[in-house]
């Protein structure tokens, strides 16, 4: 009787634990952390002193009367961010200049001496309170650097330092991410030193105090910086994650170029602490508002390749909008990104695995708390799993009738830790399975794009996990077809060739800064543009009757008579690279120790009014010049310096550099190397142009 008794207790006790619930695995996230997750898309906004100098990085000794927009209105870029489906913003409170945009008691470096209001304005306050009015969330971001500061690299700065970070999150309410910049030490002005300083990152700050104070004062704010501690940089600013993408990292400060850009990318299976991912990227190729990339907003399929390859790889978009010099929104940036709320809303109308009927290889017991259902209720806080211990299972869906889709969503309840290592995508045809795409991770969501796929039944299977699989939401949808914008290419004699998306679009363009519709010049061949002109270019689907978005180019003077002077037999076979046009290619040029100088003779005398550098656009390139000057001349003879200083911020967000100068005349011109961002002895060059209007 014993016996028995003690069989049936064991076999209770097997069932209960056959029903409990999965335990956590691996690293988790924090309470705090799993808002920011589901807020997945924000806006930050760059606006500081950089927009009323034209710069990117200021040096810190700029003139606080230099700020002063004319018709500041945050209201105006709230609204912009909410209808453009947005949970939020982060503000740039503090650049790497120093200046502040609230009258901080700490500094006269402020909009407090500004003309802005007379003195009287805090842009911080104004965001604040426009972003409570309709329910946005708000961040700061804080740069540790500080080129203004007379003890920056001394004692005294770390607590001004603190100091700050204290009046920011004490006055402005609720903030949900606190935001530090990896960009640390170097030259600056520094109270008038006009010196480099060099700092350890890792301790000058005193991180773990600072940490306290946010702490302390924000116990719901998120901290960001390049490796957390709480959210992590996704390794670039091109706003692209990579199709492995773990929200556990550990921290790795031996790794260095390449490798640690790709660690910060994809995190660590079995990393010691949870710290998603976000992506951060620019709507125009700058961080700032410049006036010269007004027709550089980045083209809408651009846009939609970034949303999917940043929520859709597990990581939050921080897309950054550059308000203008009134302190408003640009109009062009406002229109793409209502384009892109557009083809997200259509893309995820409407969910058709609620139209399936789903089953499971493997459930877990007490099976009505773990169904495979659960999976396609839209609710996070659900989810289908299966037994402890079972790795490889498939969720089956059945539909009515043959169902078309182009996009798969997949979602984890990442509460318990993110599991799935493998996953795979197929659907039936003739009795067989065929796969349609095989990937790795998921997380907080996984998002797929492939060619549109008709079919009764689909199989979605977790190949392989650290544990049981926790699977949340599941959907398949059927996105509209988005007609691409036109590519355009121009070789160095000036030829343009316009290339369509496909072979149902036809081309229409304008060269005199009128938008092209279907009434505009028809693109039947390569044409010559010989002269400064602004092409405009725009895709036309007879069968649709859909206009792509419309495309601007800035085109300059034809480099047919171009020629690099001054280089080795073997270098100069390849010195075409940099004139040829094309952002692909890049030419190398060695020269050791000493500053790289570049010789081009522009084959006629020009009116130059500014030249243009684009670095290697190569993902890992090196020898990119960070400090120049750059020198013209009609004889080769006599030089004359018309530009020098730095290209701030090259090394994470390597786009073309647009110098300008006063107009002067000039057949030869001469761009030294003064510093590269590595020390390389090899400077990469992607393409040299020169501005003529």
């Amino acid at each position: 009787m014993k016996k028995l008794l003690f069989l049936a207790s064991a076999l209770c006790l097997m069932a209960c634990k056959s029903t409990q619930a999965p335990k956590p695995v691996g690293a988790t996230p924090h309470p705090r952390q799993l808002p920011w997750h589901e807020m997945e898309y924000y806006a930050f906004i760059h606006f500081n002193m950089n927009t009323f100098t034209g710069m990117e990085w200021g040096t810190g000794g700029e003139d606080p009367k230099l700020f002063n927009p004319t018709q500041l209105d945050a209201n105006q870029w709230v609204k912009v961010i909410k209808d453009a489906g947005m949970k939020g913003v982060i503000i740039t409170a503090k650049h790497h200049d120093g200046f502040c945009l609230w009258p901080s008691k700490y500094t006269e470096h402020s909009v407090k001496n500004s003309p802005w209001k007379n003195g009287k304005g805090d842009v911080v306050k104004e965001l604040s309170d426009a972003c409570k009015k309709v329910g946005l969330k708000f961040g700061v971001y804080l740069s540790p650097w500080d080129r203004n500061h007379a003890e920056y690299g001394r004692e005294a700065y770390v607590t001004y330092f603190h100091n700050q970070l204290r009046e920011l999150l004490t006055n402005y309410g609720e903030i949900f991410e606190v935001w530090f910049d990896g960009a640390n030490g170097g030259s600056g002005y520094y109270g008038g030193a006009n010196e480099t300083r060099k700092i350890n990152a890792d301790t000058y700050y005193q991180w773990d105090k600072t940490y306290q104070i946010i702490r302390k004062l924000q116990p719901k704010a998120n901290i960001f910086s390049d490796e957390g501690p709480e959210v992590r940089w996704i390794g670039n600013e091109r706003g692209y994650g990579t199709p492995t993408s773990w929200s556990s990292f550990t921290s790795r400060p031996e790794l260095t170029g390449a490798p640690r850009f790709q660690h910060q990318a994809e995190g660590d299976e079995d990393g010691k602490n949870w710290i998603p991912a976000e992506a951060d990227v620019s709507i125009r190729p700058g961080w700032y508002y410049h006036a010269r990339e007004d027709h550089q907003v980045h083209p809408l399929e651009k846009m939609v390749d970034i949303y999917y390859c940043s929520v859709g790889r597990n990581a939050s978009l921080l897309l950054n909008l550059p308000v203008d010099r009134r302190g408003l929104v640009h109009e062009n940036d406002v229109k793409r990104l209502m384009e892109l709320k557009k083809v997200i809303e259509a893309d995820f109308a409407h969910n058709l695995a609620t139209q399936a009927t789903v089953k499971a290889t493997d459930v877990r017991k007490s099976h009505q708390q773990f169904k495979a259902e659960n999976a396609i209720d839209s609710d996070t806080k659900s989810y289908w799993a299966t037994n402890e211990g079972v790795k490889n299972a498939s969720l089956e869906f059945t539909f009515a009738q043959p169902t078309t889709f182009n996009r798969f969503m997949a979602q984890e309840y990442i509460t318990l830790g993110q599991r799935v290592k493998k996953f795979k995508l197929e659907y039936e045809q003739n009795g067989q399975w065929k796969t349609i795409d095989q990937q790795t991770t998921i997380g907080y969501k996984r998002l797929l794009r492939f060619p549109a796929v008709t079919a009764t039944k689909v199989r979605f299977t977790i190949e392989d996990a650290k544990a049981s699989p926790l699977i949340s939401n599941v959907g398949f949808y059927n996105a509209p077809i988005l007609l691409l914008t036109p590519k355009v290419v121009r070789n160095k004699k000036g030829e343009v060739t316009l290339i369509p998306a496909d072979e149902a679009t036809e081309i229409y363009y304008t060269l005199d800064g009128t938008e092209p519709t279907k009434q505009s010049n028809r693109y039947t061949a390569p044409f010559v543009v010989s002269a400064p002109t602004e092409l405009k270019v725009v895709g036309f689907d007879h069968n649709t009757q859909q206009y792509s978005a419309v495309a601007t180019y800035a085109l300059d003077v034809p480099k047919t008579l171009w020629e690099v002077l001054n280089i080795s037999a073997d270098e100069a076979k390849n010195s075409y690279k940099v004139i040829d046009n094309n952002p692909n290619t890049s030419f190398a040029h060695k020269v050791g120790s000493q500053p790289a100088v570049l010789t081009i003779d522009l084959g006629e005398l020009l009116r130059l009014r500014g030249f243009t550098y684009l670095p290697s656009q190569d993902r890992w390139a090196s020898g990119t010049i960070s400090h120049y000057t750059f020198e013209v001349s009609s004889d080769n003879t006599h030089w004359k310096k018309v530009s020098e200083g730095e290209f701030g911020n090259i090394k994470n967000n390597p786009i073309e550099q647009r110098i300008s100068f006063p107009e002067e005349k000039a057949r030869y011109i001469r761009l030294t190397a003064v510093r590269t961002i590595d020390n390389a002895e090899t400077i990469l060059y992607g393409e040299i142009g020169v501005i003529t209007k």
